[in-house]
């Protein structure tokens, strides 16, 4: 769990570089739409929609979980070969949290998963930081570590 708050606070680093300046908007419209993104990536992730998830994730995006790092094209390769699989996932409630055209998302899930051939099932906790790029939004970092 120190993990995951280390990497938060690494995450939300440039967020808060100007925090003085920045004071989260929250419009309902992306709040409702960041929201969405989390249902949309695990509903991806569990029928294998791997175009879903390729738009969903920003080219140079960046997740840290246990200590490792994988980027963009290691999660879509597991994915698609099937390395990597959610069965079936229960997201809890999301909070978020909008500054501008970045927003940080964070949560609780209960997944059934496996990883390799070995149950990775558990409950973890998460946390997605996004960019509007373009009017929409992606999901350029993200972290998550087990919950002990």
């Amino acid at each position: 769990m120190k993990s995951f708050f280390l990497l938060v606070c690494m995450c939300m680093q440039p967020v808060m570089a100007n925090a003085s300046d920045v004071v989260p908007s929250n419009p309902p419209d992306d709040v409702a739409v960041i929201k969405q993104i989390s249902r949309d990536m695990g509903d991806a992730m569990v029928s294998g929609d791997i175009a879903k998830l390729d738009e969903i994730f920003a080219d140079n995006w960046v997740s840290i979980s246990a200590g490792k790092t994988i980027k963009k094209d290691s999660i879509l390769t597991g994915f698609k070969f099937g390395g990597d699989k959610l069965e079936a996932y229960d997201l809890g409630p999301i909070d978020v949290q909008v500054f501008g055209n970045v927003a940080v998302a964070h949560g609780g899930v209960s997944e059934k998963r496996t990883r390799d051939g070995k149950d990775r099932s558990g409950e973890f906790v998460w946390m997605d930081m996004l960019e509007k790029r373009g009017g929409k939004w992606v999901v350029v970092k993200s972290a998550g570590d087990r919950v002990k």
